[in-house]
Order: structure tokens, then sequence, then C-alpha cells
């Protein structure tokens, strides 16, 4: 007989084994890529898809059902076009690009300006600490896909370094 040394949360102590796999296991043929999961990702030289695994993301989307459910961190997997990136931002949690195929450019920079660029390829990753502003750019020919983990399961919404992306950065919230 097997002895759980951790107690399980109630919600999950209530289900059956089938539920929890039902509810805890992502497939990537059931993910709908959304390519308007961020306020710049409608922006060309931004345009980006988020396949959302665990949590909502710093997207603060939430009305997808085959997402599991997020506690401590989310999980997503970004697909991105040759030429696409993102917007310099911070998260108020650490950040961790892994790359999973293709070779993809990441930066982090100060407030000055100054920008450090190194280019990663597949297993190998950056975590970007809080507050610290970084994003990402596919210099290369080829799609890039890549995981991102927040250090968090209810991230609050990226923190655009541009005045303007900030502004916006709720919009596709609805708020």
């Amino acid at each position: 007989m097997a002895t759980a040394r951790h107690k399980m949360p109630p919600e999950i102590a209530a289900l059956s084994l089938d539920e929890v796999a039902r509810r805890h296991i992502g497939r990537f043929r059931d993910k709908i890529p959304d390519w308007e999961a961020f306020e710049d990702a409608k922006i060309d030289g931004y345009r980006r898809a988020q396949h959302r695994f665990i949590g909502a993301g710093g997207s603060g989307k939430h009305d997808d059902p085959s997402v599991i459910p997020a506690r401590g961190f989310t999980l997503s997997v970004m697909l991105v076009p040759p030429g696409q990136g993102n917007a310099a931002h911070t998260h108020e949690v650490e950040e961790v690009f892994f790359v999973l195929q293709g070779a993809l450019t990441v930066f982090i920079e100060d407030e000055a300006g100054t920008r450090l660029s190194r280019q990663l390829g597949p297993w190998e990753c950056i975590a970007c600490p809080p507050g610290v502003i970084h994003g990402y750019q596919n210099d290369s020919l080829e799609p890039v896909y890549f995981q991102v983990m927040l250090g968090r399961g209810r991230p609050e919404a990226m923190g655009y370094a541009d005045d303007e992306l900030f502004r916006r950065r709720e919009a596709h919230l609805g708020r």
C-alpha cells in the first residue's frame, strides 16, 4: 500500500483519480493558439501565439477549459514566427523562457536603455528576475517554440517599459 507523505488540498482530495487526470493533464493537440493574448501581440513585430497549459499567465484570461488550474506558477508554450518577438517589459515575479525548438534572442536592459542580448537554442533558458526589463525576438528564419513560466499562479499583467503600451496593457482583459 502506498502512503501519501503530504496532504492534498481539499478540492483535490475529493476527486477520483480519473477526475484528477482529466483536470491536470494538458495536451498540445487540445490547445488553440491565442494570437491576441497580450496587448503588444496585436502589433507587427510583436506577433506571437500563446498556448496556455497551466494558469492564465500574464494575459489574465481564464476562459479556456483545457487550461490546468494554477497554484504556484503558470506555464505556456509560445510560438514566435520569424521577425517577431515581444515588447520590453517587467513582472512582479520571476519569468523563465526555456527554448524547445529554434533560436531565440533574449534581452535584458536597464532604465538607461542599455541592452544585453544573448541567443538561446534548444534546451537553454533564461530566468528573468522580478523588476528586470526583458524580452525576446526571433531573429532566425524559422519559427521558435519555447516554454514560459511565471512564478505566481495569477500574476499581474505585464509592466511594459513603453509608456503607451503600459497605458493599454489591460485593454485585452476588458478592464
